[in-house]
């Protein structure tokens, strides 16, 4: 599975839509950009005003004159061009950094069940190659396109004003460059589609290989591993080279075609001049416009290719917002804290069933051990009474409403899912805690910590809660971090909790006490554990076996051992280990 990637039409209005959200900023750059492009054209004009003066006999004090206004006018163009410089960059830098809420908001709110489907590295890839290529564009590139089509414009209808005869000249080198243009931007888009996606892959190879480079190392894949990080940059490669023939390609059209204005409307001045057709100044005048558009049109068809290249990581990133939510919110309210499920069964891929018609009803306030085989579908059940992935057949509810009703404040403050996999985030301690509790006091942060066993290591270090945590700051050890995750449920306070071997990071002591210690934080919640560690299932209200997306089993601990089935096995299997 594949993120979508929004059309061109979705990625001007969603981007437009941005930039529309800072009207004041906008309105303060095109006031300076445009005044700024009036003196830009005023300047050449005075200057051949002033030389058909000096054809005319005029006095010295009035080439003094004119030579002032032309000083203060450089003047200032120079101060309205630094003005609208730093504007500009104040309003690239609020676009970008909206930009990238609204993506770590799209991204953070994406159901679950799509990104495992897709995959990290598209993610990851969108999150990081992609924000970076729009970086530049939104900074500066925003800016200098405004400046750019204004001068031009300003230009083009002061010259026609001034000579629309010459002023034509100034529009032949534009016929070839619509082609030249039209001819790139047909090969460039298909391009940087693909090296975005490239980018995309390699991303996930990396990542897939520094996460599990345990068992890269294990089974010597070390070799394989770097074959195919060298396919997928052979590949960056090539498609980097084909993009950069282009940009030559289409720079080196631009700056030929460009620097033929100016001859043009000089060859015509040298035949215009004498019949009495125009003025040396006006000749003049026009001829400076044609080098002064030089520039600027030369400079936008740098920016054509960076629109390129920025507009497919756009879609890219605007992509995210399509994919479709994988609940809809009835407004339904539970009516109670039970949960359970009916005839629950679950696909991954479409005719591979890992659930079997499920069906399950939680005790209020019970803890429920999940034990079986690995591949038994334990945690695709987890994951189904958590409400992370909707039954693909069946239904799981709380209080009588579908898990796939609420919205997902709902959902959490009912339910919530803790597993092996845990994150430090960067920040502090406190930081970290207040995710799950944005106005939890002090107080309430010691108490849930002194709950999982963390109270003490906290303690001891240097800031206490006030301590910098995760990349760049102070590592925590895997139990440390499993702790504090527990914490940070705890602080959730939800009445339904599932530990998918939450503990597992832990040797089994610890881990023995740290569950403990969440029972009595979690006394009165359902609990439901799925864990490896029989113990646990010892220790629980009821057991719950599976065997091939099937629950074989349904009882208390002492009652299936008496049995003799599935979980006496497992049991005799576990204590002889």
């Amino acid at each position: 599975m594949k993120l979508p990637i929004a059309a061109r039409p979705q990625v001007i209005s969603r981007f437009w839509a941005v930039i529309r959200r800072f009207p004041k900023l906008i309105a303060t750059v095109l006031v300076f950009q445009v005044v700024a492009s009036l003196i830009v054209v005023a300047t050449p004009w005075l200057i051949g005003r002033l030389l058909d003066l000096i054809v005319a006999g005029t006095t010295r004090a009035e080439v003094t004159r004119y030579l002032i206004i032309i000083g203060v006018l450089v003047a200032a163009q120079l101060l309205l061009t630094y003005l609208g410089e730093y504007f500009s960059r104040v309003f690239g830098q609020a676009v970008f950094a909206q930009l990238r809420e609204d993506l770590v908001n799209s991204v953070t709110h994406m159901p679950l069940s799509v990104v495992e489907a897709a995959g990290t590295g598209d993610l990851i890839g969108r999150t990081t190659h992609d924000i970076d290529r729009i970086q530049y564009l939104v900074q500066r590139g925003i800016y200098r396109i405004i400046m750019i089509v204004l001068t031009a414009l300003v230009t083009y209808v002061a010259a026609f004003l001034l000579a629309p005869m010459l002023a034509l000249l100034l529009l032949v080198p534009l016929i070839p460059l619509m082609f030249i243009v039209r001819w790139y931007l047909r090969r460039a888009v298909p391009g940087y589609q693909a090296e975005s996606a490239q980018w995309a892959t390699l991303s996930g190879i990396t990542t897939e290989t520094v996460e599990q480079h345990s068992t890269v190392d294990a089974l010597d894949l070390r070799r394989v591993r770097n074959n195919i990080l060298d396919v997928a940059i052979t590949q960056i490669w090539n498609l980097e080279r084909y993009t950069a023939y282009l940009r030559i390609f289409l720079l080196s059209a631009v700056i030929f075609f460009l620097q033929t204005p100016a001859l043009l409307v000089a060859m015509a001045g040298a035949w215009a001049i004498p019949n009495g057709y125009a003025t040396l100044g006006v000749v003049t005048t026009i001829a400076l416009y044609g080098v002064q558009l030089s520039h600027p049109l030369g400079e936008l068809s740098f920016w054509v290719d960076v629109l390129q290249s920025a507009a497919t990581s756009l879609a890219r990133i605007f992509g995210v917002d399509e994919v479709e939510s994988d609940r809809v919110a009835s407004g339904k309210q539970p009516t109670s804290t039970a949960v359970s499920a009916h005839e629950v069964s679950f696909e991954y891929r479409p005719g591979h069933p890992v659930l079997h018609g499920v069906d399950l009803e939680l005790r209020p306030g019970e803890t429920l051990a999940i034990v079986g085989p690995s591949g038994a579908g334990k945690s695709t059940l987890g994951r189904m009474i958590a409400g992370i992935h909707p039954p693909t057949s069946g239904s799981v509810t709380v209080g009588g409403v579908p898990l796939v009703e609420l919205t997902e404040n709902e959902l959490h403050q009912n339910v919530a899912l803790v597993t092996q996999e845990h994150h430090v985030f960067v920040g502090t301690i406190a930081d970290n805690l207040r995710l799950a509790k944005p106005d939890a006091t002090v107080e309430q942060m010691w108490h849930v910590l002194k709950s999982m066993g963390a109270a003490s290591w906290v303690q001891e270090l240097s800031d206490g809660l006030d301590t910098k945590v995760g990349s760049g700051a102070l590592t925590l050890s895997p139990a440390q971090a499993q702790q504090l995750a527990l914490a940070r449920i705890v602080l959730m306070n939800p009445h339904t909790l599932i530990l998918d071997e939450a503990t597992s990071l832990m040797d089994p002591t610890a881990a023995r006490q740290l569950e403990r210690s969440l029972g009595k934080a979690l006394e009165g919640r359902t609990v439901v554990a799925i864990a490896h560690r029989l113990y646990t299932a010892h220790d629980a209200d009821r057991v719950a076996v599976m065997v091939d997306g099937r629950i074989v089993e349904l009882g208390r601990h002492d009652q299936l051992v008496a049995r003799g089935g599935e979980y006496a096995s497992l049991w005799r299997a576990w204590q002889h280990e």
